[in-house]
Parts: C-alpha cells; sequence; structure tokens
C-alpha cells in the first residue's frame, strides 16, 4: 500500500513538476512572480541548522530511504545528485519546505503520509528560497539543468 502510494505520490509529483524559477548566477524566483538574491553561505548555513539532522550534513539522506519504515513512513530522502530531491520543480520543493509533505500533496489531492514537517513557522520565504539555492549549488550541471528545465515549463504553464 505504501509502494502503491509513493508511485502515486512520484507521478503525481512529476506530472505537477513543471516550473518557478531557473537559477542563474546568485539569482532565484522567490516566487512566481518576483526575483530575489540568494544567499548560498545563508542556505548551506540554515541547512545544517534545520535539515541536516535528517538529510545529513553532506545531503546523503537517510539509510532506506526508499522503503518504508517501522512507522510506515518514508526515511528522509537525500538531496544530492541521488535522490530525487532534483526530480520536482521549484514551487513543488518550495511548498513541502514551507508547509511540509503532508499539506502539500494534500494540496494536490494526494493522501500520503509524511515525515517531512513544514517550516513556514520558523524560516522565512527567503530563508527557504536560500536553503533551496544551497542544495541545488551541490547538484552537477545535468540535475540541475533538467530541474531547472521542469521548473521554467511549470511557470510557463502557470503563466508567470
Amino acid at each position: 500500500m505504501m509502494r502503491r502510494s509513493l508511485v502515486l505520490f512520484l507521478l503525481v509529483v512529476g506530472a505537477a513538476s513543471v516550473g518557478a524559477w531557473m537559477m542563474a548566477g546568485s539569482d532565484i524566483s522567490g516566487t512566481a512572480t518576483s526575483r530575489q538574491t540568494v544567499d548560498l553561505a545563508e542556505g548551506e548555513k540554515l541547512y545544517q541548522e534545520y535539515c541536516a539532522s535528517c538529510h545529513g550534513s553532506d545531503l546523503e539522506g537517510q539509510a532506506g530511504w526508499r522503503s518504508d519504515g517501522e512507522d510506515g513512513i518514508l526515511p528522509a530522502p537525500p538531496h544530492d545528485e541521488t535522490g530525487h530531491t532534483w526530480h520536482h520543480s521549484d514551487s513543488v520543493l518550495f511548498d513541502y519546505t514551507k508547509l511540509g509533505g503532508k499539506k502539500t500533496l494534500a494540496k494536490q489531492g494526494v493522501d500520503f503520509q509524511s515525515g517531512m514537517p513544514g517550516f513556514g513557522d520558523e524560516l522565512t520565504d527567503a530563508q527557504i528560497w536560500n536553503i533551496l539555492a544551497f542544495i541545488k549549488s551541490t547538484w552537477p550541471d545535468r540535475q540541475r539543468e533538467v530541474q531547472a528545465a521542469r521548473s521554467e515549463a511549470e511557470q510557463q504553464k502557470r503563466g508567470d
């Protein structure tokens, strides 16, 4: 059942994975309609403070991240190129970080038990974009290009 939910989640996210910004130098889209400058150093610091305890200090994720844990929840995936983070558009990554997994997926009509909490009450939007920019800065060119294309396509589809 959990595998079916994961497959459904990946299909929904894959279908929704089209948009919000294309990282160019130090510019990053803070919302669908605005741009902001990012601070990679702050993003790395905030990643270590808020994300590394689950996703690993080297973005390696938790062991067995593709299989349900004893509690039925998938362990935290890696955010490096070996994971699936780069398969998702910027808007999905932003919402997942701000709202948490369960709320983000519920917005898409998917009922999925996610272990990812929302950080919208602890981090500003700019801080979330800085964390995402840091994560993306660690990816090889291919992953950055694929992810940027998905984000751009989603943005165009929405008319942003």
